[in-house]
């Protein structure tokens, strides 16, 4: 039994949309990267589905989503490390309290 392509286009929105909420109503940092990681991973599945639905055999669609969770992967490392930095000289990760810009 073959899943038809809306099905996925509706899973997937509900995940850009669970990633878009997150990261709007996050205080915590951490919690709006891994938001941000489920509004990459609704773009993943739109790239598989699309690729599977239109047919494309020579499995591009498969290695644009092993770029984007690389890139996805990289970013999460900077991210953190930049949390990372700020928490030493802050003591907190909440977003709306950084203000390093300000002195």
């Amino acid at each position: 039994m073959i899943i038809p392509l809306p099905h996925f286009l509706v899973v997937s929105a509900g995940l850009f949309a669970l990633g878009l909420f997150g990261a709007l109503t996050r205080r915590n940092a951490i919690g709006i990267l891994m938001a941000i990681e489920l509004i990459l991973n609704s773009a993943n599945l739109n790239l598989v589905a699309f690729g599977r639905a239109h047919g494309a055999a020579d499995g591009s669609p498969q290695v644009m989503v092993l770029l984007v969770i690389g890139i996805a992967a990289a970013g999460a490392v900077v991210g953190l490390a930049l949390v990372l930095a700020i928490f030493r000289h802050r003591r907190t990760i909440a977003a709306d309290e950084i203000h390093l810009l300000k002195g």
